[in-house]
């Protein structure tokens, strides 16, 4: 008896399945899918705007380290080998060590006045040499 209920309510509940309440047309189908195209691609759009936006700001940083450990070597007084530069969003941290207070606050200037430079964390320990 039960195995017989059992089929019954499963055999009533596949009928209930296949029974699909919203009767749509074709047009209605085909829209629907345009409309979830749309949307899909207006997505995708902004995804790779994110993207783009994402890979500049990291050129830009790597340009902004690159430039300014150009400058370090180019100072007698301060070595590219002995300060590490790190950018992130146009903020340059300066880490390591200067001969002098001078020479700290020189470093810090010519990380400051590279283009597309926010802010500067100098974080150089005067050390004589």
């Amino acid at each position: 008896m039960k195995t017989l209920t059992l089929c019954a309510v499963s055999g009533a509940l596949l009928v209930l399945a296949a029974c699909d309440s919203r009767q749509e047309t074709a047009g209605q189908k085909v829209d629907r899918t345009i409309a979830a195209t749309e949307n899909a691609a207006k997505d995708l759009k902004q995804q790779s705007k994110e993207a783009t936006a994402e890979m500049a700001q990291k050129v830009s940083d790597a340009t902004i380290t690159a430039a300014v450990n150009a400058d370090l070597a180019k100072d007698s007084e301060l070595s590219a080998l002995r300060i590490n530069v790190d950018t992130h969003d146009g903020r340059v941290a300066l880490l390591g060590s200067a001969p002098s207070e001078e020479a700290k606050m020189r470093a810090e200037r010519l990380a400051m006045n590279e283009k597309g430079v926010v802010s500067v964390d100098n974080k150089l320990a005067v050390e004589k040499r």
